[in-house]
């Protein structure tokens, strides 16, 4: 199962952090090319290394963390089919943090448009990205992920990785449900510090 992370600012750092501090491998991609990841390649190598276009874009499993404004460009051309996409974005148009009209979509069925035929599942964009790259655990418990998505097969693959990163994992159900649950702005869970004591 290959691993891709569109995006290497903040939140596409952070997945890549946590991803390779559990040895998971992986290939993340930035706008500017390889030769800009610098101090960010050292600190995630050798697990997470920089991939091409091709590498990360046609990985069994794409994490896209790029502003909102940015997914066209970033993700257009590609077939996505079967393929699982996750949604960490979040629909503010940058720098302003102006939220984008969705006209009565969640913003992950929106998202969903820009990867058709994938099998999105949203997470990750809740959390504050300092607190995903830091210790999973936290005041003597783990900190939680929620997921959401409409692929029951899709939710565990992405699952079985919150797992193994150390967090605790929390399913809350179907796409539009449980993504408007965490979608930011809008959502009652989005940089909430949750811990389960288990």
């Amino acid at each position: 199962m290959t691993i891709g992370i569109v995006g290497a600012g903040s939140v596409g750092s952070a997945i890549g952090t946590v991803l390779a501090r559990a040895g998971i491998e992986a290939k993340i991609l930035n706008r500017r090319g390889a030769a800009a990841m610098g101090p960010l390649a050292a600190l995630l190598a050798p697990h997470v290394t920089a991939g091409t276009h091709e590498e990360v874009l046609g990985a069994d499993i794409v994490f896209v963390a790029v502003p909102w404004t940015r997914l066209g460009e970033a993700l257009g051309g590609v077939d996505w089919t079967g393929r699982i996409v996750v949604d960490c974005t979040n629909a503010l148009e940058g720098p302003s943090f102006k939220p984008v009209n969705l006209h009565g979509r969640t913003s992950s069925e929106a998202f969903a448009t820009y990867v058709p035929g994938a099998r999105v599942v949203k997470t990750i964009n809740h959390i504050l990205p300092h607190l995903l790259a830091g210790d999973p655990r936290a005041e003597g418990g783990r900190r939680v992920l929620f997921l959401a998505g409409d692929d029951a097969d899709a939710k565990a693959e992405i699952g079985a990785i919150i797992d193994k990163i150390g967090f605790y994992r929390v399913d809350l159900g179907g796409l539009r449900e449980g993504g408007r649950m965490i979608e930011f702005p809008g959502g009652p869970l989005p940089a909430l510090n949750f811990v389960v004591f288990d």
